[in-house]
């Protein structure tokens, strides 16, 4: 592929299921395909990334450059129809222009191809309240959260609205109206765009991110007010996202805002990728719904009791990360050695594989 013309690498990145595309300097052309980076040509000059980055960019329906080359980060999506849809972000290093670019299929995901459990997918059916999908970068939280939302809109009626920076799979109209709003394009910011949607009747909200104490304080309101609110966090475990929420406020308000959170909080199920017997990746699951108890527990400043009542819970609906790891384990989904590097109690664990 001579000077890599980019539409035709990323369509053949989408043809061989590629989950990423790396632009860097000093390397080849890069993609990711089931978690092995294959490169193709010789490496990249900062000439080299500069070109196809704008050409990345030309292809984003002519989108401006100018605010990526003032601040060195930009967050993008666009479609080459027929092709697949992709997200971008572009970001300087080493004083050269760089993109990772992640390939999003127009056809939204499958709850059973991806391994995501019918216990993470019943949440859909709260219809009030704040649902948490937390886990580290590229753990496939946006997917698990389409996939949710997809559920609410072939299920019931009403107006879902998403907020999201940057848009990543697109939602039909099917038995709700659902309205995509990107944050930059569509809105200036999540927080802006969260309150105007209080006034669009909203029954689902899907919030991309909660990044401050302001988002967080309009979305516990938003859940409060009777509609159902989905975001996500980056922390591993129901007991790190509360204290996290909690501990983005002023000690003053701490107590309330523990308070708040106990009355609107119905469930956190957190996510990782690990890496399954066929050298492919499997996500692994904690889900905690709460209960009474919980609810106590946040109120009365015990949030550190709560991975001992998951880890306990005779509850259907709710599984720690480490009953999920030991489950798949047992099944032959991943080994031994991958249940023990990535569980929370490891000689708990090694106890229980024998």
């Amino acid at each position: 592929m001579s000077e890599h013309n980019i539409p035709e690498f990323l369509s053949q990145a989408a043809a061989e299921h590629a989950s990423d595309i790396f632009i860097v300097a000093g390397r080849p052309l890069s993609f990711k395909v089931r978690g092995h980076v294959e490169a193709f040509g010789d490496r990249l000059m900062p000439a080299d990334t500069d070109r196809m980055i704008r050409e990345v960019y030309q292809l984003a329906d002519n989108r401006h450059i100018e605010h990526f080359l003032e601040t060195g980060d930009d967050d993008f999506s666009f479609s080459i129809p027929g092709v697949s849809r992709f997200r971008v972000n572009a970001y300087r290093q080493r004083s050269s222009l760089a993109s990772v670019i992640r390939v999003i299929s127009f056809d939204l995901p499958k709850p059973d191809e991806l391994n995501i459990p019918p216990v993470v997918m019943d949440i859909a059916d709260f219809t009030k309240g704040m649902v948490l999908v937390t886990g580290p970068a590229g753990s496939g939280k946006s997917t698990t959260m389409a996939c949710l939302i997809d559920r609410i809109n072939r299920s019931r009626e009403g107006h879902i609205i998403t907020l999201e920076d940057p848009i990543e799979y697109l939602h039909r109209h099917d038995r709700c109206i659902v309205s995509q709003r990107e944050i930059l394009t569509d809105s200036s910011s999540y927080l802006v765009s969260l309150r105007a949607t209080l006034r669009q009747s909203p029954d689902v909200i899907l919030l991309g991110e909660m990044r401050d104490y302001e988002t967080i304080q309009t979305a516990m309101t938003a859940a409060e007010t009777g509609h159902l609110l989905l975001s996500s966090l980056h922390t591993i475990g129901a007991a790190s996202t509360i204290s996290r929420i909690i501990d983005v406020f002023e000690p003053v308000q701490q107590r309330q805002i523990a308070i708040q959170l106990s009355m609107v909080l119905q469930a956190v199920v957190s996510q990782q990728l690990v890496p399954d017997v066929d050298g492919k990746t499997i996500p692994v699951f904690e889900v905690m719904i709460l209960t009474p108890a919980i609810r106590n527990m946040i109120r009365d400043d015990k949030v550190h009791q709560i991975d001992g009542v998951i880890a306990s819970s005779a509850q259907d609906q709710m599984i720690s990360m480490d009953q999920s790891l030991l489950n798949l384990a047992k099944k032959g989904r991943i080994t031994k050695e991958t249940a023990l590097r990535y569980a929370t109690n490891r000689d708990i664990m090694k106890r229980k594989l024998g």
